[in-house]
């Protein structure tokens, strides 16, 4: 937007579901929605590539390029006389109500998301993707209520032991009586379009359920489907993730009075001897992850961290970049929130890092490039403000994940659903990648011309392809999509890189 005394102004909503890049060149502002069209002559940042190893994508405000930057979700820019100031325009303030009435705020949440669904539809089709998870099936069902025809519905399965909850996704849609239409993806699917989703992002991005959600979307876009519902939010608005009963669990050692810690607890399990007995072991390793502060204690099983940074990537790589920084903005995003609770102050952290960052760049582009249009009725600024004045242990109650949600939802979902362990389009990567050779053989080509890159060390690749995998395909199953997601962006945007 340009103002009359020549300012110019850029933002981004508060969940960054519209992206906006810009970059600065000499005294004039550019800005464009993908990193990528402003890039001409820009180099490729190392920063960005190990922040993507460290998160799976890249976080705002850094891109690929140098000197091309992506506006954080919640922020706006002002561009005057050749400077640029970057400042956020809304942080998450939590006031939950002092006493809440389950009655009054179900009325309101249920009204309320009707009419966010209602506010999203086009015209067109009535349709939305369904995992079976608790979310899609809220959205399939309100889409049902309030859009005056059946929608439709569309789901994607796996033949792989563990991943495919298909019989949810039918369960919903047989309660909902929508019209449904599923895909089971199979790993010549993954060869054939790894890198085609690849090469569509505009930087390198690492979320493997962008290709279950691409076919999901393409499926819709056969059927004459001009826009589709997704259910991303609803995990990160009402307290859904089991991370959170995870770290409540923690945050008990907090309660313990600091001299007890130190005189007592801290003595008898932090040494060899409670590591080395089973009965104690536990014990320990539950003290050791409670001492670590927040929100680094997210990050005690970050990928490339518990396999070794050193051992993953090159010395010449590590070189070049600030191992230290990811930790850093993570601290900054951490503090923002005007939190008083735990649970709130690790939705809002999830709002920028799980939201902006992940869920939504997944949908929001495998739609793009299916030529669909989306929108998230669980984000609508109305639920956002329920979401907010929620009391904590509506969100967590105990241990209960989103007990608020569940409850209130009580009667109109299938108990088996609100009951259901989730799930989600998780990708049977690793598994296939053992036993399919054209996929393992993508993969493989993808992680060695890393090497060649200077980037990652010959002798982790040939552990990770020649044994690791095989022994545990689903964790370094995770490790090798990361890495060959990167090299197929590279190849096509920036074929010569090298350190």
């Amino acid at each position: 937007m340009d103002l009359d005394d020549g300012r110019t102004v850029l933002a981004v909503d508060r969940f960054a579901i519209e992206t906006l890049c810009y970059r600065v060149v000499g005294n004039e502002l550019r800005f464009a929605s993908r990193a990528d069209e402003l890039a001409s002559g820009a180099e490729i940042d190392p920063q960005a590539i190990y922040d993507y190893l460290y998160f799976h994508v890249i976080p705002a405000p850094r891109t690929i390029f140098k000197d091309v930057f992506r506006l954080p979700a919640g922020h706006f820019a002002v561009f005057s006389q050749g400077e640029l100031s970057v400042q956020p325009f809304w942080t998450a303030d939590f006031q939950p109500l002092s006493k809440p009435d389950f009655g009054t705020l179900k009325s309101e949440f249920l009204q309320t998301l009707a009419d966010s669904v209602l506010s999203q539809l086009d015209g067109g089709k009535a349709a939305c993707f369904l995992s079976g998870g608790t979310d899609s099936s809220t959205i399939a069902g309100m889409l049902a209520r309030v859009s005056g025809k059946k929608p439709a519905s569309y789901s994607i399965g796996f033949e792989a032991e563990g991943y495919d909850e298909m019989e949810y996704a039918r369960l919903a849609a047989k309660h909902f009586n929508t019209e449904h239409h599923e895909y089971y993806v199979t790993p010549k699917d993954l060869v054939q379009s790894i890198p085609l989703v690849a090469g569509f992002y505009d930087q390198p991005f690492g979320n493997s359920s962008a290709l279950p959600a691409y076919y999901c979307a393409m499926m819709a876009k056969q059927d004459g489907v001009t826009k589709i519902l997704a259910g991303d939010g609803g995990d990160e608005l009402f307290g859904g993730n089991t991370r959170y009963a995870k770290q409540k669990v923690f945050g008990v050692y907090d309660d313990i009075p600091q001299g007890l810690r130190t005189a007592l607890v801290d003595p008898l399990l932090l040494n060899r001897a409670a590591e080395a007995t089973p009965l104690l072991r536990k014990a320990s390793s539950y003290v050791r992850q409670a001492k670590v502060p927040m929100p680094g204690r997210f990050q005690t099983y970050n990928l490339l961290e518990r396999l070794g940074v050193a051992e993953v990537l090159s010395p010449a790589f590590l070189q070049s970049v600030d191992q230290a920084s990811p930790h850093d903005q993570q601290a900054q995003v951490w503090a923002e929130p005007k939190a008083d609770h735990l649970v709130d102050r690790m939705l809002a952290f999830d709002w920028r890092y799980t939201l902006a960052e992940a869920d939504l760049p997944k949908v929001r582009c495998t739609t793009q490039l299916a030529g669909l249009k989306v929108g998230f009725p669980m984000l609508d600024g109305r639920m956002l403000a329920i979401a907010l004045k929620l009391p904590p242990q509506y969100k967590l109650k105990g241990l209960k994940l989103r007990w608020f949600f569940k409850e209130a939802l009580r009667g109109f979902l299938p108990d088996e659903i609100i009951t259901k362990k989730k799930q989600g389009f998780g990708l049977p990567f690793g598994v296939w990648s053992t036993r399919n050779a054209e996929l393992k053989g993508l993969a493989a080509s993808s992680v060695e011309s890393l090497v060649a890159r200077g980037l990652v060390n010959n002798t982790f690749v040939r552990q990770l392809l020649d044994q690791r995998l095989a022994e545990h395909p689903g964790y370094y199953g995770e490790m090798l999509w990361i890495l060959m997601m990167l090299e197929q962006w590279l190849q096509q945007h920036a074929p010569s890189y090298k350190i």
